[in-house]
């Protein structure tokens, strides 16, 4: 098969290092589509904890009807705020930790930044790990077993192929993104097939009722509900910074929007279903026990989804670490990244009981995404209207017109946190708060954190905000 003249220029694209650091991404470069944004979200979501995190639902409680439709609603408003993020980056040509200074000023941002840095390369090593028994176990079904050396080929093997990707950066990441999600979507499409005709899906057994049921809806709106959309928001302007100017904003919403939606909900939705068969939810069970013949493609599938999330962990790692200060290449930050998430990796294998204290810490620890968002919404939606002077933003501290750090962000952040604290109900108990407990245990921490960080920060910043942006674009 031919490939044309367009396709053949991208493949050579592909295999040259990005240089593109934090600056913004000039015109002559910024030559992305909406369809590949699509692919880049949509591969960054066919992940294996989908299946899982679908199956909460059921755990909880919940039938499977009521667990669609709570996904698919949760996904609903997080996507579109996801999507809201991205034209940020489409009409700035600057990534997501660079734009926070608009907000926190330009020392201020490092602390949003440090969170990204940290939290990212927290991820690298976790998203690699959690795969491995799922992939022993398929393995296993095909006859070949092995215990931690395996785990270890496997997992350096994937850190490997994550980092060449991400090193290479953008133009390979979309290329990989684009090639491969279609036939992971293939997949997921067998896999659906099966599931929903070799399994006795079972629709409406709901086992909790009034303020338990509340409880259990909560729960899975922030683990994979709305929640799920949240904690991609810090990522976003990363990648929609480079397309093309002559795009409308419409196109890279609904682009970004969907490729988050579609395999977010369709993978949780086939977790549920296998769920509320009565199957085993344990990962490598479910695909041994319901698969059979596909297990061979469900593990290509596995194995693909680690390295499709982890390549946007580790790139958008290096762009934070970037933009709180770090002087070098980002390609070098990128591999030095990867070798911290491999020795997290090792640590994981040698101690699983460390790992999933991680884990759990891990994802309840992206509570302070939700009053960061609450505060860059208002701050770039609603006072600057979308106005934001790019230039500006890249000023030494003391020249800088959005000042060297913004207290009522600051303040914002840290009162948005404890708020969304206060009603969190994560996986450690240091992160269940009073009001979480006192209301049986319901999360509610991505709504508290968002609307009191930005409520607080409309009032404190509010009228300083609109004088000095109505000033600097009074020409326009």
């Amino acid at each position: 098969m031919s490939i044309t003249e367009h396709e053949r220029q991208e493949l050579t694209e592909a295999v040259h290092i990005d240089p593109h650091g934090i600056e913004p991404i000039p015109d002559a470069d910024r030559d992305s589509t909406p369809v590949q944004q699509f692919w880049i979200w949509a591969g960054a979501n066919i992940a294996p904890i989908n299946w899982v995190l679908g199956a909460l639902g059921i755990v909880l409680g919940l039938s499977l009807i009521e667990t669609i439709v709570v996904v698919a609603l949760g996904n609903l408003a997080g996507c579109a705020l996801f999507g809201a993020f991205c034209v940020m980056g489409h009409r700035t040509g600057v990534n997501q930790m660079v734009l926070s200074r608009s907000a926190f000023g330009r020392r201020g941002a490092y602390v949003p930044g440090v969170a990204q840095l940290l939290l990212t390369m927290g991820w690298v090593g976790v998203n690699t790990w959690v795969v491995l028994d799922l992939t022993l176990g398929v393995l296993d079904e095909l006859g070949v077993s092995g215990g931690t050396g395996l785990k270890y080929v496997i997992g350096f093997a994937l850190m490997a192929v994550q980092a060449a990707i991400a090193i290479y950066g953008f133009y390979l990441i979309r290329t990989f993104e684009k090639y491969t999600v279609p036939v992971a979507a293939l997949i997921m499409v067998v896999m659906s097939v099966l599931a929903w005709t070799k399994s006795d899906v079972t629709w409406s057994n709901s086992t909790v009722h009034g303020a338990d049921k509340l409880t259990s809806i909560s729960q899975l709106l922030t683990a994979i509900g709305i929640g799920w959309g949240i904690s991609w928001f810090t990522y976003s302007s990363d990648y929609t910074r480079f397309v093309a100017r002559r795009y409308k904003d419409r196109q890279v919403f609904w682009a970004t929007a969907l490729g988050m939606f579609l395999p977010t909900v369709w993978l949780a939705a086939l977790g549920a279903s296998i769920a509320s068969s009565g199957s085993d939810t344990d990962p490598s069970q479910l695909v041994a026990s319901v698969f059979g013949v596909m297990t061979i493609p469900v593990l290509l599938l596995i194995m693909h989804g680690p390295v499709a999330t982890n390549i946007l962990n580790l790139y958008s790692c290096s762009l934070a670490a970037l933009s709180v200060g770090v002087k070098a290449a980002r390609w070098k930050v990128t591999a030095v990244a990867a070798v911290v998430g491999s020795g997290v990796l090792v640590a994981f294998i040698q101690s699983e009981s460390f790992a999933t204290s991680f884990d759990n810490w891990i994802v309840s620890i992206v509570v302070w995404i939700s009053p960061w968002a609450g505060i860059t919404l208002v701050e770039y939606f609603v006072l600057r209207r979308g106005k934001v002077d790019v230039p500006a933003l890249y000023e030494p501290r003391d020249r800088s017109p959005y000042g060297d750090v913004n207290w009522p962000a600051i303040v914002a952040l840290v009162l948005g946190l404890a708020a969304g604290w206060a009603w969190e109900y994560g996986l450690v108990g240091p992160l269940q708060g009073p009001i979480a407990k006192a209301l049986g245990n319901t999360d509610f921490s991505w709504a508290a954190g968002m609307l009191v960080a930005g409520g607080l920060y409309w009032a404190l910043a509010g009228r300083r905000v609109r004088a000095s942006t109505s000033q600097r674009f009074a020409r326009s």
